[in-house]
């Protein structure tokens, strides 16, 4: 008894700590344990979450609403608000004006982008290697984008103008009768495709010149060394390695060629209708855009061209993974 009460009554030595109580020291660092898993499986969605917040605010939302509209006789300055289902939808699919934009939109959006995607990638191509003043070439690229859509459509309208603009003066000089590039559908959409493809043809060639520039250059010299020139090293070794750029203008590019819309609109401005929104006088270069705006704007006909514009939505997705399969398989990418 003596000996125990020594024991329990002795002095610790100095900078002992006293012992924990019983399941203190277990408590922390479960907790401490629990908040860092916590943190690694929330912290990417709490990373990302703004962008989902904006996204349905101004994305998610606009689109719900307008599938809504849709099914609505809708007039703004009426006042109706008509219930109608998918009537909006059966006059559309038997709509001849709407298929003649369709048209029209889907033959500008052939004819800008793929030349302007081809010349875009030779254009990298020759900014890409070494030459004098590459910096300057390359910042002009930048140019045609940062200038007025307006200025760019008085220019381009002047250009192409019947009497006195340069194009048919051109032809002139060659021998050809010029050509009526407003009143001619297929001429006008060369001449609005111009437009189109002046303004995003150096855009897309400075992301094809930053995925050059990410090639290793061992590959050039091995391909030189073994005697390939350079057509054969383009296609070859930039190309294939290319692939997944390519892939992201052209879906790119397909979005925003369905949605042309600016271009033809300040283009019509000279070509005689009596409403920009028309296209032209037979509605020759009328797109999808300028057709929904007519409708919901001009006509106040806004369940119908809410149901324009869900039809060019699926149109976008359908054309654009059509492009990405197309492109990947071409590839013979996965």
């Amino acid at each position: 008894m003596n000996g125990t009460s020594r024991m329990s009554t002795a002095p610790r030595p100095a900078g002992h700590a006293p012992a924990p109580a019983p399941g203190s020291g277990r408590r922390r660092p479960a907790w401490r344990a629990r908040l860092a898993r916590l943190d690694l499986k929330t912290a990417p969605y709490a990373f990302i979450s703004p962008f989902y917040v904006v996204f349905l605010l101004f994305g998610g939302f606009p689109l719900v609403y307008t599938v809504w509209v849709s099914l609505h006789e809708w007039g703004l300055a009426s006042g109706t608000r008509r219930w109608t289902g998918l009537e909006n939808y059966r006059y559309l699919l038997s709509d001849a004006d709407f298929w003649h934009a369709a048209v029209n939109t889907l033959g500008i959006f052939a004819v800008s982008t793929v030349p302007q995607l081809l010349v875009a990638l030779l254009v990298a191509n020759a900014l890409n290697r070494r030459m004098r003043a590459a910096t300057f070439f390359r910042i002009g690229m930048v140019a045609p984008l940062v200038t007025s859509t307006a200025a760019v459509a008085i220019v381009f309208t002047q250009l192409f103008d019947h009497d006195y603009g340069m194009a048919n003066w051109l032809l002139g000089r060659i021998g050809m009768d010029g050509v009526d590039w407003q009143a001619s559908r297929g001429w006008s959409w060369v001449a609005v495709s111009a437009m189109v493809d002046w303004r995003w043809t150096g855009y897309n060639a400075l992301i094809y010149l930053a995925a050059m520039q990410a090639v290793p250059r061992d590959l050039y010299e091995a391909a030189a060394i073994d005697g390939a020139s350079r057509l054969r090293q383009f296609w070859g070794i930039t190309v294939p390695l290319l692939r997944p750029t390519i892939l992201f203008t052209v879906v790119v590019s397909t979005i925003g060629g369905l949605q042309l819309f600016t271009e033809p609109v300040l283009f019509g401005a000279g070509a005689g209708a009596p409403d920009r929104m028309d296209g032209g006088s037979t509605h020759q270069f009328q797109t999808i855009t300028m057709y929904m705006f007519g409708n919901a704007f001009g006509h106040d006909r806004y369940g119908y061209g809410a149901a324009v514009a869900c039809a060019l939505f699926v149109l976008i997705i359908v054309f654009s993974l059509a492009n990405f399969l197309f492109v990947r398989r071409a590839g013979g990418t996965r």
